[in-house]
């Protein structure tokens, strides 16, 4: 009878918010909707210029669960770090003001924690791609259910960088001393890295959010900007630091190649037309970070393997005519067996690539990829 009459945990909800003015109704129904009916929630107006801050005040105005901060534009860390501030709760849940919930996500991930005792749950998501809603198939694969789990028990789950498919443990949070970078975007790697490696977590395979992608917003910053991919280095850089202070061999090479690698292909399909300045700052994050082990031990597809050694190799114009080709292709690139070792590789034509003067391992497919 004492736990029926048990009243449900508080979740506090943090919604940074800038230039959202079309987005943010559907954020909060989304919220409203919550089959977990207790919550509270601050909106932080991160110095917005178009109508944001009306549409939150106007919330405000409807549910008292609601409460804005306005303050100048510092950032979605900073918005983070500021909402954090000022929200209470048992638990904690960061929700991008272009997004919605699926009704039962803090119910899936408050319930999954109320029955494990863990610091943090994450579940999978799905992202719009035009009208459908579509769950990529790398988080299905890494959110198998677990509860209770150390980094250990999956090192991939590493990969999984977003802030608001998770709620926290509201006194696990504070005593990790876990906080968002400011004045850096990216910044959700480099927290929930500190997370998983330092904390218990749960993983759900219920999807709890649905991410919208869209022009103009933060994750679409033009990468091929030089701040933008100064940025994503140094939250590669504070990542990589993280695992390597926790001190697990196996832990740090799942990360260096599967998670780490990971989104490099996005930025070897800008080298065509590339700025000097740019070329400079890749090649260096790459020779930085994978220039010990080199990437054709990554998880990378093998065109990207094969650009990386080449990125590695300081070979501009051979990976701009690589990346070139492959976008002509309908299908994957295709592959040669060799009929002495029976082993199988890339097949690049010549007018793209002299294969005679790539190291055979950069070429090189693996069983799977067959």
């Amino acid at each position: 009878m004492r736990r029926l009459l048990r009243r449900a945990p508080l979740v506090g909800v943090v919604i940074p918010a800038w230039g959202v003015e079309d987005y943010l109704d559907d954020c909060v129904r989304s919220l409203l909707a919550q089959t977990h009916r207790r919550w509270e929630a601050v909106i932080v107006d991160d110095g917005a210029t178009d109508r944001t801050g009306e549409v939150a005040d106007d919330w405000a105005r409807r549910d008292n669960r609601i409460s804005v901060v306005h303050s100048v534009n510092g950032g979605l860390g900073a918005a983070r770090n500021l909402g954090t501030s000022h929200v209470r709760g048992d638990y904690l849940a960061f929700l991008d003001s272009d997004d919605v919930l699926p009704p039962t996500a803090y119910a899936d991930l408050v319930g999954a924690l109320e029955e494990s005792g863990s610091d943090f749950a994450t579940g999978s998501i799905v992202r719009w791609e035009g009208d459908a809603l579509v769950e990529p198939p790398w988080m299905r694969r890494l959110h198998r259910p677990l509860r209770g789990a150390r980094v250990e028990d999956r090192p991939e789950i590493l990969g999984d960088v977003f802030a608001w498919n998770k709620v926290w443990r509201r006194s696990a949070w504070d005593g990790a001393g876990l906080a968002w970078p400011e004045g850096v975007r990216y910044e959700d790697q480099p927290t929930t890295t500190r997370a998983f490696l330092g904390q218990r977590f749960d993983v759900l395979d219920e999807v709890v959010y649905r991410w919208r992608i869209r022009e103009g917003s933060i994750t679409q910053t033009r990468a091929a900007s030089v701040r933008d991919l100064a940025d994503r280095w140094e939250t590669k850089r504070m990542s990589l630091a993280a695992v390597r202070a926790h001190g697990s061999a196996e832990v740090e090479e799942v990360f260096v190649d599967r998670v780490l690698a990971g989104d490099l292909w996005r930025y070897f399909l800008l080298v065509p037309g590339c700025t000097p300045e740019w070329w400079r700052l890749l090649r260096s994050g790459v020779l930085e970070l994978w220039g010990q082990r080199s990437l054709v031990h990554s998880g990378l597809p093998p065109v990207h393997r094969l650009a990386g050694w080449l990125v590695e190799q300081d070979r501009r114009t051979e990976v701009a005519s690589l990346m070139e080709w492959v976008a002509t292709l309908e299908g994957p690139a295709p592959r040669v067996q060799d009929v002495q070792t029976g082993a199988w590789r890339l097949s690049v034509p010549h007018a793209v690539l002299d294969e005679t003067t790539v190291a055979p391992e950069a070429l090189a497919l693996r069983d799977h990829e067959v």
